[in-house]
């Protein structure tokens, strides 16, 4: 008996081996995947204007993306006027009635509230920085916060259907991490826990997205749970490192590398680079899942390389 998408990628997570490379492309290539997510999300982030916490948002002029110019929370003796979305307002919800249908036999990925993010774009990075040291229990509070509206969507998914819930939080510069391990494992990773274990005690498999520098932390989220990293960047830390330190723990959930090679690279390296992600990070049981990079405009990918890149994958997954 052949299996679903769902389970396809389902048992690639869990290392308990599929017959293909699952993966999340663009058409005309399709994907394994059905996403889903709040409307409005507490989490979402504008292109420009006013997100629900009030902060001000300005597009970046070359993408989709945009960056907060103001941020809402600049002392913390205006917590008291900070506006917190309410996450169980139905409206959020009401899109939301029906979607294990509509998802079929995709693997339905639920989208969660970014836990440093989310606090940097209310604080600003530096206010962040400052208050690891100088505020560490107002910041914890904050923190707290945001895990509590992700543990309410975690059994508001689960009783949805939702297969495994995902969520952004970018820690990495190029080449380290942007606070200390030491600090990050003081303040985030208690939080991450407890996502993490919600998560999959409700039966979901825990995704996160992370880009930069993140080799130090890496072993921690496994630790505390995580299941699947979303990774749009390798080459800043090596394949031969990813796959030789985490290959078989985590699995990772990447396209190409998304500054380098899907960039400059020739045809003939992308297919090369495709090669050495499904050789190095994956493994017969699984741990790979190819995607592609959904804003390829801001990135500078071409649909030549988008097209060699799903391709190449396509061609490699069918011989899992």
């Amino acid at each position: 008996m052949s299996l679903t998408p769902r389970e396809i990628v389902r048992r690639t997570v869990l290392f308990e081996g599929a017959p293909r490379l699952p993966y999340d492309f663009p058409e005309p290539y399709g994907s394994d995947f059905y996403w889903a997510g709040l409307s409005p999300s507490p989490d979402d982030r504008p292109s420009s204007g006013t997100d629900e916490w009030g902060a001000v948002w300005e597009n970046m002029g070359f993408s989709h993306l945009g960056q907060v110019k103001q941020f809402p929370l600049m002392d913390w003796a205006d917590f008291p006027k900070l506006k917190i979305p309410d996450i169980s307002e139905p409206r959020r919800w009401a899109g939301l009635e029906g979607v294990r249908q509509r998802a079929g036999e995709r693997f339905l990925l639920a989208s969660g509230i970014s836990i440093y993010e989310r606090v940097h774009f209310i604080r600003g990075l530096e206010n962040t920085w400052a208050d690891i040291h100088m505020e560490p229990e107002k910041l914890g509070g904050l923190l707290d916060l945001l895990t509590e509206m992700n543990l309410y969507a975690i059994e508001r998914y689960a009783a949805l259907g939702a297969d495994g819930l995902f969520f952004c939080d970018d820690w990495g510069l190029q080449n380290r991490l942007m606070i200390s391990p030491k600090s990050w494992r003081k303040l985030w990773k208690p939080r991450y826990a407890r996502i993490f274990g919600a998560a999959r005690a409700a039966g979901m498999l825990a995704f996160m997205h992370s880009c930069g520098y993140t080799v130090d932390i890496l072993d921690d989220l496994i630790e505390v749970g995580l299941q699947v990293i979303h990774m749009d960047q390798q080459e800043n830390m090596g394949l031969d490192l990813l796959g030789s330190r985490f290959g078989g723990r985590l699995t990772f959930f990447a396209p190409v590398d998304i500054q380098k090679t899907m960039v400059y690279g020739t045809a003939e390296e992308i297919r090369a680079y495709c090669q050495a992600m499904a050789a190095k990070l994956g493994r017969p049981e699984g741990g790979l899942i190819p995607r592609w990079y959904n804003d390829p405009h801001g990135a500078g990918h071409t649909q030549e390389a988008i097209d060699v890149m799903c391709q190449e994958f396509l061609r490699i997954g069918a011989q899992a």
